[in-house]
Parts: structure tokens; C-alpha cells; sequence
């Protein structure tokens, strides 16, 4: 079944969908490490998706689970570490080998595939670039510093210039903040009006089916399980006067069903092979 877009997001001069890399190239590299995030400037991501985290001593940084074990040589929650614990573990040896268990020999490794990164020494990649790339941040609750995260968050953004209001009507701008937690968009909110947000979900409730969103939220996050289920959810969305940023993305089959129903961008972790399949390179 094809599914057509709606007449307004419809014509030669809709925008390509944007494709962002879900924790970098996660496909190729090891999810949240530099590497990662370098491959995806290199094959071409629109823009670059990270989770942050804070840790015990108050720095943000790009891990998703709650507990380093699956993504590292340590254990216990990010929360209760200090960055210069974290520095110490390994988060890059666990892919690839098949020797995510044993002890690696970290002086032949490559530190950008295996140490911690932190939220600020991404947002100097991105700053780096030579080419314009856009920064998806998810904040990941609950967690025990509950605000902190966001006012940190913010405090962040702001040293790089992103925390800025609109200052054109053509102006869009290069970071934004998605969460599930409604709570938590709206926090950014309030301290930065012009950062984005993205309103996440992994299910379709029935307050959110005609398309609304949390009050000042103007981009639904909704899991690609979402449109295989709900695909008229799209039209929906955009008729309210939403964006649609669709998560992860990652099969043949899915990519085509985010084209056909006109999402403005796909999150997955093969960004190279989702812009050839979108014909973008």
C-alpha cells in the first residue's frame, strides 16, 4: 500500500528528508564515541543524534543506558561516577571483535573509539565541521539530578551560541532538545525559547492520535513500530502544524515508508546507506 503525503508537504519544493545519525554511525563504530560521530560527518548525516547524561561531578555526557555494563568494561549508573571515572573505561572494545568481555590493551587502541565523549567535545565537532550539522540531543529520564540536567544542558548550549532566540523568520536552529518527558522539553523551554524540541514516543495514546503535542513542542518523535501501525499519524501531525522526526530507521522497507509518508527526517544508524537508498548521495 502507498500512502500518499498531504497536499501541503507535497511539490518540487519540499525539502529532502533529513537523516540523522542515531549515536553516530552506530552501525559501523561504537555507538557514542568520536569515531562514531566522525564517520557520520563523513558519509554525510544531516544531523547527528546523542543521549546525554549527568555525571556525579556535573558534566553531560553521550551515554545512553543509565549503567555504563553494556556499552563499556565498567559497571554502575552514570549518575554515581565521576567523568574521571568513566575516563578510565572502555567504551569501543565490546563491538566489532567478539572480545567485548575481555580485558582490551587500551594503548593500541584508538581513544576516539573507545573513551567516554563528552557532551561539549561533540558540540566542538559540530562546530568544527565544514559544512552545516545539526545537533538532536535527547535527555534521558528519570534520572536522580531530575532539572540539573537541563539547566546544565542549557548552560551548554549557551557557551556555543545555541541558546539564542530566533532572530529571522528563515532562521532554524542547528541543536534540538528531544525527550519523553514532556517535563523536560518544557524546561528547556522556558530557560531557551529557540532551541526545538522534539516530543518522543513509543506509543501512539489516544491524546496524541489527532496529532497534538505537549504546549510549545513543535516536532513529534515518533518510533518508526508507530507509522507501520498508525501510518495516517503523519498527515495527522502535519496538519496540527508539526514536524515529524522518525525513530530508529534502519530497514529498507521502513526507509520507504517514512518517504512515501512525507516524514521531514529518519534517525538511524546507517546514515550512508539511508542517503543512497533516499538517492541524497
Amino acid at each position: 500500500m502507498t500512502y500518499a503525503r498531504p497536499a501541503q508537504d507535497s511539490g518540487p519544493g519540499r525539502p529532502a528528508i533529513s537523516v540523522v545519525a542515531h549515536r553516530g554511525a552506530s552501525e559501523d563504530a561504537p555507538e557514542h564515541t568520536l569515531a562514531a560521530y566522525r564517520r557520520a560527518i563523513e558519509d554525510g548525516a544531516d544531523a547527528l543524534e546523542c543521549d546525554v547524561r549527568l555525571t556525579a561531578d556535573g558534566h553531560l555526557v553521550c551515554v545512553h543506558d543509565r549503567r555504563v555494563n553494556r556499552t563499556s568494561n565498567g559497571r554502575g549508573p552514570v549518575s554515581a561516577l565521576e567523568l574521571a571515572d568513566l575516563a578510565t573505561l572502555d567504551f569501543g572494545s565490546w563491538k566489532g571483535d567478539g572480545a567485548a568481555n575481555e580485558a582490551p590493551d587500551r594503548q593500541h587502541e584508538d581513544p576516539e573509539r573507545t573513551s567516554v565523549l563528552t557532551l561539549e567535545r561533540l558540540l566542538e565537532l559540530v562546530a568544527d565541521a565544514d559544512r552545516r550539522v545539526e545537533l538532536a540531543i535527547e535527555t534521558k529520564h528519570p534520572t536522580r539530578w531530575a532539572g540539573q540536567v537541563e539547566e546544565r544542558l542549557v548552560e551548554l548550549l549557551a557557551r556555543f551560541g545555541h541558546a539564542k532566540p530566533a532572530t529571522r523568520a528563515d532562521w532554524t536552529s542547528q541543536v534540538r532538545v528531544m525527550s519523553f518527558s514532556a517535563r523536560s522539553l518544557h524546561r528547556v523551554r522556558a530557560a531557551a525559547p529557540g532551541i526545538p524540541g522534539v516530543y518522543l514516543m513509543q506509543f501512539l495514546t489516544p491524546r496524541l492520535r489527532d496529532g497534538r503535542l505537549p504546549p510549545g513542542v513543535g516536532i513529534a518523535g515518533p518510533g518508526i513500530r508507530i507509522l507501520r501501525a498508525h501510518p495516517e499519524y503523519v498527515a495527522r501531525a502535519h496538519q496540527a502544524g508539526h514536524r515529524v522526526h522518525v525513530w530508529t530507521v534502519n530497514d529498507t522497507a521502513d526507509v520507504e515508508l517514512c518517504q512515501e509518508l512525507g516524514v521531514d527526517a529518519v534517525i538511524t544508524n546507517r546514515p550512508k546507506q539511508v542517503r543512497m537508498q533516499l538517492g541524497l548521495g
